[in-house]
Parts: C-alpha cells; structure tokens; sequence
C-alpha cells in the first residue's frame, strides 16, 4: 500500500512537470527542469517517510515477538537540546529492560501532539511518558489514552488535569525562577526596567515566571515589566519578540526567559541591538553555561533533564512490578552563574 501511495506521488510530480513543459512561452525548459526537480524531491521524501514507518513497525514488531513491552513518549519539542537529553536518559531505561520507545515530536503544536498520541495507541503503546504542549489542550489525548486503558506518567511539564498520571517527575520550576529573581536583585539594587519572555500555555514556564516575580517583589527592590511576551519556549521567536522588545524599550536592566533557548534568543537580540541587559534563563544547559563567564548571561535555574528522565522510568517500572509509587516526585533545581559554573562544567548537563 505504502509503495503504491510512493508510485502515485512521483507520478503525479512527473505530470505536473510534463504539464509545465507543454506551454508556449521561451521560458517552458526552465519550468519543466524545476518541475521535474521539484517531482525528484518530493518522491525523496515520499521514500523517506516510507523507510521511516516501516522502521518503526517493524521494530515494534521485534518487540512484539520478543517479548517486550513498546512505551510511548511525547514532548513538547524535540528539538530542545533538554528533551533530547531528557528523552536519552528515558530510552536508556527502557531498552536496558528489553523493552521499545516510540518518540514523537509535535514541534509545540498541541494539535500535532494529539495526533501523535492517537497514532500511537494504534500502534499499542502499553505505557505512556507526558510532557504536554498546553496543559489543557492535552486533555482529549489524555482521555484517548484513559479509554485505552493506558497509564500515563508526565515530566517535566504538569498536565492540567494532574489525576490522569500515575505519577509526576519533574523540577521545582518556580525555585529554578525564584532563584534568578534573586540574584538579579542583588546585583542590581537599584532595581528598573525589565522585560519577561515567557510561554502562557507550559505550566513550567509559567511557574517560572511566578517564581521569578515573586522573587523580585519580595526582595523589595523595585522592578518595572515594561514588556512582558510569548516566547513559546523557542529560540527563534524569543528572539524575535526580544528584537521587538528591545527597539522600544532599549534601557532594561534584564531579560528574564523561560527557559535556556529562549534567554539564548534575547541574547543574540541584545547582542545584536548592542544593549547589555543581564539576561537570565532555566535549564543550566551547556550553551547557556559556556557563555555566563564572559558575556550578559547572567545565570540560568538549573535543572537535570538525565535526572527527570531516569525518575519517571524507573518509577514506571516499579508501578508494572507492583510497587507503591509518589504521585508527585520534584526534583531539585538551583541557580548557576560565573561563580559556581566550572562545578558542573560546560561539556554536558549535570
């Protein structure tokens, strides 16, 4: 079925290149060459995609006949050097126990990720790993896999409806904001303006921001929001917002981001402007700790994405054996700037 679906593809490609070729102007070769290539790139993906599903299956299939249980995992985004170490650290539980991982990345969109999920109850996933793009916009999946008689446990992210997981590891997101909040009053007494890039629909970027306000009220200190915008948790667009940002309000003291790429973001944007608010951001990935030395990244809230992938493995594991498990497991979070950044290195993630 797959390679009828290919043949048809490249087929339609190769007539809609015929096509092009068939008018009268002097320009019709040149059409038809970038028609034609045009068809070529898109069977190549056709074939690609095809060699993907059937890797998929067939590994799925192994796991089937050997035995072993396959496991699902989605996560916001993919891309972000933390999941990807997050969703190492778990796939190494996994396999180390005989049994699959199926990863899919939504890229942040929640109606790809509820897709995802479905796809993945066809296939038969048994246990079900949960980091939501929106913590309410998850609930239909979360009640597909409740239908399916599926458990499901989260990390990292808190989903909106905690009672679907059977249990939770993730870091203490408001410390890992509260503990930015106050370094940046201390080292700015004399307080001003500040811009904030936040991401409303990921409760942990949302607890962050919380936590990083409340620091900075309770510090006495006074601080100004002069722009506060969704970064949605991605490089790119906090740069973009921070470019935005920056052009009207070119004085601030700081820049506060949800997360690593997105303080990664404001940083090429003040870099680029030429201004030196210290910019502050959670994860303590290695990008951001190779540059708190020597340039205005100040400090990140750290956290241990192998830490949170291994809890919630392993804690998986033990539900299946019968075990008692906590619902809730928080794992630590703390503050790395120039001070204390050669103790975790810059290499890798602590």
């Amino acid at each position: 079925m797959k390679k009828k679906y290919v043949s048809t593809l490249v087929c339609t490609a190769l007539v809609a290149a015929i096509a092009a070729g068939c008018g009268s102007s002097s320009s019709s070769t040149s059409t038809t060459a970038a028609a034609t290539e045009a068809a070529t790139e898109a069977a190549a993906e056709a074939e690609e995609t095809e060699a993907a599903e059937e890797e998929a299956e067939e590994t799925e299939a192994a796991a089937a006949s050997e035995g072993g249980r396959v496991f699902g995992y989605t996560c916001m985004d993919g891309t972000n050097p933390f999941f990807v170490a997050l969703e190492a650290a778990i796939r190494d539980v996994v396999e180390a126990n005989g049994d699959t991982l199926i990863s899919m990345d939504p890229g942040n969109d929640s109606n790809t990720q509820i897709d995802q999920i479905e796809d993945m109850i066809s296939r038969g996933v048994e246990i079900m790993f949960v980091n939501p793009v929106d913590a309410d916009g998850i609930i239909p999946a979360l009640d597909l896999l409740q239908d399916a008689d599926i458990p499901m446990f989260g990390f990292d992210t808190e989903v909106g409806d905690m009672s679907y997981l059977v249990s939770y590891a993730g870091s203490d997101n408001y410390n890992a904001g509260y503990v930015c909040g106050e370094d940046l009053a201390k080292k700015v007494p004399e307080g001003g303006d500040i811009l904030v890039l936040d991401s409303p629909t990921m409760q942990s970027v949302t607890d962050r921001t919380n936590g990083f306000l409340d620091a900075i009220e309770a510090s006495g200190v006074t601080f100004t929001v002069v722009g506060q915008q969704d970064a949605q948790g991605n490089q790119q667009v906090g740069n973009e917002k921070a470019t935005d940002l920056l052009t009207a309000h070119p004085d601030v003291v700081a820049i506060f981001g949800g997360n690593d790429p997105t303080a990664l973001g404001a940083y090429a944007a003040a870099d680029a402007a030429g201004v030196t608010p210290l910019i502050y951001g959670v994860d303590g990935s290695p990008d951001v700790k190779a540059l708190l030395k020597d340039t205005i990244m100040e400090g990140t809230g750290a956290q241990s994405p192998i830490t949170i992938g291994k809890t919630i493995a392993e804690t998986a594991y033990q539900w299946l054996n019968g075990e008692e498990v906590e619902s809730y497991i928080p794992i630590e979070t703390f503050l790395i700037t120039a001070d204390n950044v050669d103790e975790y290195g810059v290499d890798g993630w602590q």
